[in-house]
């Protein structure tokens, strides 16, 4: 009966669209086991939307693990025990789906690598950003080719901390990237790779200065401003409270920010941003988180 933790992720990190992710200590929790029938229970976060039924994605996620491992389908009871808010740009899908995966393969032995995990997970999802800081802990950076993944995991530098705006309203992946245009300009482009390059570079060097300095963006974030109001202001009141960058946490609507420790500032001057454009919001401060998935 594998009790299985899976910590929150950010993904992007501002201009690493579909490639960075971050994993956050904010966890929720999935307990699965054979069952004479297919059973799924919902505690916290999401009770009240996430479906119970064949189509919940632990439940689809684990009979992946099944077919891929060889071995026949069983019924499954699956507990979700939820602290990661439901579509607000955590991972909150990743940390079901990567539940689901690690609690069957533990069931049936870890048949499955911690690689094939990943790449089982990034199919599923349609992209390795979350799901695999999910699986691996640290901050990953990762891209596919086509159903293969290549993925690295770096260690966050050391006193990096977050401060996470989480608005009272939900935004779906499908729609903030529905936004999203389908060619963007070369100088974009090459804005966004130079960026990445140095923030990877910054990470590995522990240089928190230029890591925020790099996170700028202009692929996704702009695009995607008229789906979270205020969030221009909010990006401006986190910089001028301490934070040393600021970006959406994946697709939104939360915003996160980067400090040099903790800032007891900065979630007030995102709240009070957001109240202004009639936005209600809860504010945590999380670190980077080292273990990816893991049985409690």
């Amino acid at each position: 009966m594998p009790l299985v933790r899976v910590p929150a992720t950010t993904a992007n990190l501002g201009p690493g669209f579909d490639t960075l992710g971050m994993a956050l200590d904010l966890y929720d929790e999935l307990l699965i086991e054979a069952a004479p029938a297919l059973e799924i229970t919902v505690t916290g976060e999401g009770e009240a939307t996430i479906p119970r039924g064949p189509e919940n994605i632990a439940y689809r996620a684990a009979l992946a693990v099944f077919a891929r491992a060889g071995r026949p389908a069983v019924n499954l009871k699956i507990a979700m025990y939820n602290s990661i808010p439901v579509a607000r740009g955590l991972g909150s899908s990743a940390a079901a789906l990567v539940g689901g995966l690690v609690g069957a393969n533990a069931l049936l032995g870890e048949p499955l690598s911690r690689d094939e995990l990943v790449n089982l997970a990034t199919n599923l999802e349609g992209h390795p950003d979350n799901v695999a800081p999910a699986i691996l802990g640290g901050l990953v950076v990762a891209a596919r080719d086509g159903d293969k993944v290549y993925c690295r995991r770096l260690e966050p530098p050391a006193g990096l901390m977050t401060v996470v705006a989480i608005p009272q309203f939900t935004l779906s992946t499908r729609v903030s990237r529905g936004v999203l245009p389908a060619r963007v300009a070369l100088s974009d482009a090459v804005f966004n790779l130079s960026r990445v390059g140095l923030l990877l570079a910054a990470v590995q060097a522990g240089d928190l200065e230029l890591m925020g300095k790099m996170m700028e963006d202009k692929l996704h974030q702009p695009y995607r401003l008229p789906l979270v109001p205020g969030m221009g202001e909010v990006f401006a009141a986190a910089r001028e409270a301490g934070a040393l960058a600021v970006a959406l946490s994946g697709s939104g609507p939360s915003v996160i920010a980067f400090c040099r420790g903790r800032k007891p500032e900065v979630g007030p001057a995102m709240a009070a941003a957001f109240a202004r454009h009639g936005v209600a919001c809860t504010v945590k401060e999380l670190a980077p988180c080292p273990q990816g998935a893991l049985i409690v």
